[in-house]
């Protein structure tokens, strides 16, 4: 994580950099804005990553001589199937779309998005998938 929040910090530099040239050879305000705001992000992960860096063990990835294999093992539990991301991407394109032909659609979108959240959220405490 080390390393990973180095690199990050390092982009955050050279994103400012660029930024600020831009804003004053091109005077252009939307690029000036989303460069300023990549610059924050890059930031904020960069600072997240550092900082947690000093809480937890050092992995593989801060070790110039680790192996691939020294990284291997149980990564975490996903889900092996769900429905509810298409509920989520349906409802996300019918609020989009909301945006561009009108606001009424919002009503068609926001408790598609809604039931797909909650299926989403509680997959795993009820029906087959329950944990005991």
């Amino acid at each position: 994580m080390k390393e990973q929040g180095k690199i990050f910090l390092g982009l955050a530099v050279f994103v400012l950099a660029i930024a600020i040239t831009y804003g004053l050879w091109a005077k252009e305000a939307a690029g000036t804005t989303a460069l300023f705001l990549a610059f924050g992000l890059c930031a904020f992960i960069g600072y997240y990553l550092a900082f947690t860096a000093r809480r937890v063990d050092s992995g593989a990835g801060d070790n110039p001589e680790a192996e691939v294999a020294d990284d291997a093992g149980e990564m975490g539990f996903f889900a092996p199937h769900s429905w509810q991301p298409l509920s989520l991407a349906v409802g996300g394109a019918l609020s989009f779309l909301g945006v561009i032909f009108g606001w009424w659609l919002m009503f068609w979108s926001i408790p598609i998005i809604l039931i797909g959240l909650y299926g989403w959220v509680f997959e795993f405490y009820r029906g087959e998938n329950q944990n005991q």
